[in-house]
């Protein structure tokens, strides 16, 4: 069975939601929006990883190809225990 993950969905996904925020802004300057998107898409992402991987840290670490003190770092920024 061969599975892949679909890089463009998730592309266009992000570029339609940013195209949505810049059109919320109504000309407004926009602010930290590197910053933003990456809080937006880590989250989920370390949630998603650690569920997978049973919470072991080592795992999720290597399955996201970060050390584990990295990892350890993401978490806490983000409040996942």
């Amino acid at each position: 069975m061969e599975t892949h993950f679909n890089e463009s969905e998730l592309a266009a996904c992000v570029r339609r939601e940013l195209e949505q925020y810049f059109k919320d802004l109504d000309g407004e300057p926009p602010a930290g929006i590197y910053e933003m998107v990456l809080n937006c898409v880590e989250k989920p992402l370390l949630e998603v990883i650690l569920d997978r991987a049973g919470s072991n840290q080592s795992r999720a670490a290597e399955w996201l190809g970060i050390n584990r003190n990295t990892l350890r770092k993401k978490m806490q920024q983000h409040g996942i225990k």
